[in-house]
């Protein structure tokens, strides 16, 4: 974008990242205004909306709905007007502020563990950022340009990757009391629970049986694993298998009743009552969903 500029957001997304590759830019949510430079990475916990511009007191010219549709403060569309490109979209094809941002429509799909820790609007610097940032954003910033097969797979795997390495810089630099990812694998008792369910998600898991793995008593695993992460053992566990369901019906034709089978839920019915209640969807409405919307998802990376 060339200034002035200032976008109204109100897509009513579970969690937007955003990393500033040039210029800068201010966020403003919930009354709070941050400024970024080039090299920041932002994160914006929704779905209430926010403000995206180029000086503190710009006023917002476009407005980004639900559906990821982009129109004026006014209601006309500048979807076609404002294109430039696949994967780019902006007022000018060589702008001053180019950014990558990147959305989680539903709180599910992030993993509510992993953004536990985050307030409404987190910022990491360029000082706190450090190689592994550097090159996993790189790595997301040459994807965008390819035309190649398996491109959307990518794109989500890279996104994930980051948002996670983020939400981990940003713990350590905030040095916040509460559960934080660094944590988790720092602490070698945690770190094996962890293990154990990534390994085998469709196990019979109970703390007890966890704990037994890890020479510990049940309430010595439940109590570390707690502080270390943000939610209890099984609580995790539900949410892992959720998060893998929701991979397995947007990248594989396989059925609703096999993934649930695979992923050690009771039942069918078990596994699309939980689906349903973290994703706000049933798993064969969410993978419709998915299908629709990923153009749109690699338009708005």
């Amino acid at each position: 974008m060339d200034p002035p500029w200032g976008l109204d957001v109100q897509d009513q997304a579970a969690l937007t990242l955003m990393l500033l590759l040039e210029g800068s830019a201010w966020i403003e949510a919930d009354g709070a205004l941050m400024h970024l430079d080039a090299g920041s990475v932002a994160i914006v916990r929704g779905p209430d909306a926010y403000r995206v511009l180029d000086r503190p007191d710009a006023e917002s010219s476009v407005r980004i709905n639900s559906d990821q549709g982009c129109t004026t403060v006014g209601g006309d569309s500048v979807e076609v007007s404002m294109a430039l490109g696949v994967s780019t979209w902006g007022n000018s094809l060589h702008g001053q502020t180019s950014m990558l941002i990147g959305t989680y429509d539903a709180e599910g799909a992030v993993g509510a563990w992993v953004t536990a820790v985050l307030p409404r609007l987190a910022v990491v610097s360029p000082d706190h950022a450090d190689d592994r940032l550097k090159s996993l954003a790189m790595l997301l910033d040459c994807e965008l340009g390819q035309q190649q097969q398996g491109k959307t797979g990518a794109l989500d795997r890279l996104l994930d990757l980051l948002l996670l390495h983020v939400v981990r810089r940003w713990s350590e630099a905030a040095h916040q009391g509460g559960p934080n990812w660094s944590d988790a694998h720092r602490d070698p008792l945690v770190a094996q629970a962890l293990s154990l369910i990534h390994e085998a998600p469709a196990a019979s898991w109970t703390v007890a049986e966890l704990a037994r793995r890890c020479f510990v008593s049940r309430a010595t695993l439940a109590a570390r694993f707690k502080a270390a992460v943000g939610v209890a053992p099984m609580s995790y566990l539900s949410q892992w298998r959720l998060t893998l369901a929701s991979e397995r019906l947007t990248a594989e034709q396989t059925t609703a009743a096999t993934i649930a089978r695979d992923l050690g839920f009771s039942s069918p019915f078990a596994f699309s009552t939980a689906f349903k209640k973290a994703y706000g969807a049933s798993p064969t409405s969410y993978r419709r969903q998915a299908a629709r919307k990923t153009p749109q998802l690699e338009a708005a990376l």
